[in-house]
């Protein structure tokens, strides 16, 4: 078992030092022990929970989905059905910002094309960004 310091479990989990306290201060992280001095000691456990943590939110889970997966995690509460339920959750989730994308793509490209580039008065796309929203 090995100690770290908090600024090296950030570099082992590859996430900032201040991701590391914010984690602990929203209670995603367990309190680490502490030195006579107050230092922080972390341990591999940590880091692993960081990795994960970290990889959750890179995926996209929301913090409170990644907190639910970490408890369904834990061996005695292992549940295939509730992770699935998340991911499922997280997939729909997901799918709409990617049809919102599509539609944001295909709105963008359209305005762009109308523009020709010239220093002329009027510009499709600064028009699109002047008017209100159609949907």
């Amino acid at each position: 078992m090995r100690s770290l310091t908090i600024g090296r479990l950030a570099e082992a989990a590859g996430v900032n030092l201040e991701t590391v306290r914010y984690y602990e201060r929203i209670k995603l992280m367990p309190p680490p022990a502490r030195t006579a001095s107050g230092h922080r000691v972390y341990e591999d456990c940590h880091v692993r929970l960081l990795t994960f943590i970290r990889r959750g939110r890179e995926l996209g889970f929301s913090i409170e989905q990644v907190r639910a997966l970490l408890a369904l995690a834990e061996p005695s509460q292992a549940s295939c059905a509730q992770v699935n339920e998340i991911a499922r959750t997280h997939l729909n989730e997901v799918r709409a910002k990617v049809a919102d994308l599509l539609r944001l793509e295909g709105i963008l490209a359209t305005t762009i094309a109308q523009c020709s580039g010239d220093a002329a008065p009027s510009c499709p796309v600064l028009d699109m960004l002047t008017t209100p929203e159609r949907n």
